[in-house]
């Protein structure tokens, strides 16, 4: 079938790829644990197969080719999640976001109005600086083009911003 399919018949290449996957979840299934890992390799494999359908011989069997590749992706999957896994730690139930109206409310949170004013208070570079790059989310280059401030400048006045209103505020760290 891959012969037929590197002359150009479409249908037999369909055909080949969905008579094999099968067969590459086996394979992804026995060495990895993860559902979506499974899913992912899988995928991967017939990426790569597709890549590299042009390196078969068809003088040579079809089965070994397919497995070297599978391993080499199944591998490569194992090393990434080798990779992830030692960097993060699974979240606990109780440091789960919860969706609850007012769950993850503080009690010394200033309502909007009180932000508002303040961030009326702080001088107009600064306050220009916030609504561009905080509420309009604009990237610090289209912010500098829109108010003809320099990229150093806009840091600097979103910098001072914050700041100030961290401590009219008394927050720690990096709440707004």
């Amino acid at each position: 079938m891959m012969a037929r399919a590197q002359e150009g018949d479409r249908e037999t290449y369909r055909r080949l790829l969905e008579d094999i996957t099968p067969y590459i979840r086996a394979l992804a299934a026995r060495q990895l644990g993860n559902c979506t890992d499974i899913e992912d390799t899988v995928q991967e494999v017939l990426l790569t197969v597709h890549a590299v359908r042009h390196t078969y011989d068809p003088a040579r069997p079809f089965g070994p080719w397919l497995v070297a590749i599978a391993n080499r992706r199944i591998v490569d999957s194992l090393r990434r999640h080798g990779r992830t896994s030692s960097r993060e730690t699974p979240l606990e139930m109780e440091q789960e976001t919860i969706s609850t109206p007012g769950a993850n409310f503080q009690e010394t949170a200033p309502d909007a109005r009180a932000v508002r004013e303040a961030v009326e208070r702080l001088p107009a570079a600064q306050r220009e600086a916030l609504r561009l790059l905080k509420l309009d989310e604009m990237s610090l280059k289209e912010a500098a083009t829109v108010s003809g401030m320099s990229v150093g400048a806009l840091k600097v006045a979103t910098h001072r911003a914050l700041r100030t209103l961290r401590k009219l505020f008394g927050w720690q760290g990096n709440k707004p």
